[in-house]
């Protein structure tokens, strides 16, 4: 096992009728804002909730965060942030509307241009303080302290992260699911599958607490994936597939061991450029790098076959076949279209997701940092 350190402040506040917690988790007399997405809040008795538990705070609120939220977007709040001296943020949504409001409580206080955080890899140094509501469970985003976020007018999709963008606090409610549509909650599910894989399907280092970890969420997001998808009352499946995103990305699992996230690096460069749903690019990719990368997972392809798919008969080969088989179908089961053609992406557009990726730095990458282009084109290639 290799060396780590683990830390993680999160409080969480799991289960129903939690808003209560909310004023007892921020400070007296702090100016709020809240941020959240397209309105659906508003709707779905979210907002009136969180409302209601902030009554005798100074409460402003932004909205519009959109999914794979825009650099552009969040400017705008971070203007609203520095005019106001807002000293506290309350994020109500999904990983976008989180991801997004760490970028916002960064940049905020940040004197530069905040995409320097980005292109220059500048280092966080001081943060606005923030709290969750979690609506859309996929991202891990409410125990973690990394975002995405897309810069709209030049098509690139960054990932950065700081101890400092730890949330406080996070409300996990299974019932604000309800309201979900099915495509995000495929997405999602999708989403903390892809999570934990790029963490175990790697190589060995002798950590079989970690690999257990992991093979229990794989094993149960499978047992009730599609259950969680097609029944939107569900509120106990709900629960438990909130708490398996949770610690698919909070950094446990990832504990002491070698880490890919070749999936993630083009699943982002291909949202960025056809503006297809972050879960989907994932169900797409990830069967062709485990099937390219075949003889550098061979390992640990074998042992998810046989530990998560119980597929014990037949050679190794027959093994990695079947379990990527069985992913893809894992996928499909919940709606999720596999192949770039089914969202109309050209047959030649490997070369512009390349050039991406090396415009990008990303180039090599996965755990070795041996997936060339080459390798990365096959990849590509291979799930047209």
């Amino acid at each position: 096992m290799l060396n780590f350190q683990y830390v993680n402040p999160v409080r969480i506040i799991f289960g129903e009728a939690q808003y209560q917690e909310i004023s007892k988790n921020i400070p007296a007399g702090s100016k709020i804002l809240i941020t959240y997405g397209g309105g659906s809040i508003k709707k779905n008795g979210v907002y009136d909730n969180v409302m209601q538990a902030l009554n005798g705070f100074s409460v402003m609120e932004f909205g519009g965060i959109e999914a794979n939220p825009h650099y552009e977007t969040l400017m705008k709040a971070v203007e609203i942030v520095r005019a106001n001296k807002i000293d506290y943020i309350l994020a109500v949504g999904g990983g976008s509307v989180i991801d997004g409001t760490k970028f916002i409580c960064a940049a905020a206080l940040y004197e530069g241009d905040p995409w320097d955080f980005f292109a220059k890899r500048v280092p966080v140094q001081k943060a606005i303080p923030f709290g969750t509501v979690l609506t859309i469970p996929a991202t891990g985003s409410e125990m973690n302290s990394g975002a995405v976020i897309t810069k709209e007018e030049t098509k690139e999709k960054r990932a950065f992260g700081s101890p400092l963008l730890y949330p406080k606090f996070s409300i996990l409610d299974p019932t604000t699911t309800k309201s979900l549509p099915v495509s995000q909650r495929a997405n999602g599910v999708a989403d903390a599958f892809v999570h934990v894989i790029e963490q175990y399907l790697t190589f060995s280092v002798n950590a079989p607490l970690q690999d257990r970890f992991a093979e229990s969420i794989f094993q149960t997001l499978i047992e009730i994936g599609e259950k969680y998808v097609k029944n939107l009352d569900d509120i106990e499946t709900a629960g438990n597939l909130i708490w398996c995103a949770t610690m698919g990305l909070n950094g446990l699992i990832g504990c002491g061991v070698p880490q890919d996230w070749a999936t993630h690096m083009i699943g982002h460069e291909i949202t960025a450029l056809y503006g297809i749903d972050h879960g989907q690019t994932l169900s797409v990719i990830l069967p062709g790098v485990m099937n390219v990368m075949r003889e550098e997972k061979r390992a640990k392809i074998v042992q998810y076959a046989e530990r998560v798919w119980n597929i014990c008969e037949g050679s190794d080969d027959q093994k990695i076949d079947a379990a990527i088989e069985k992913t893809e179908a894992f996928f499909r089961s919940l709606g999720i279209k596999t192949r770039l053609s089914e969202y109309n992406v050209p047959a030649n557009a490997a070369d512009e997701i390349l050039n991406a990726l090396k415009e990008h730095k990303m180039i090599p990458i996965g755990e070795r940092g041996i997936i060339t282009e080459e390798k990365a084109r096959e990849i590509i290639k291979s799930r047209m």
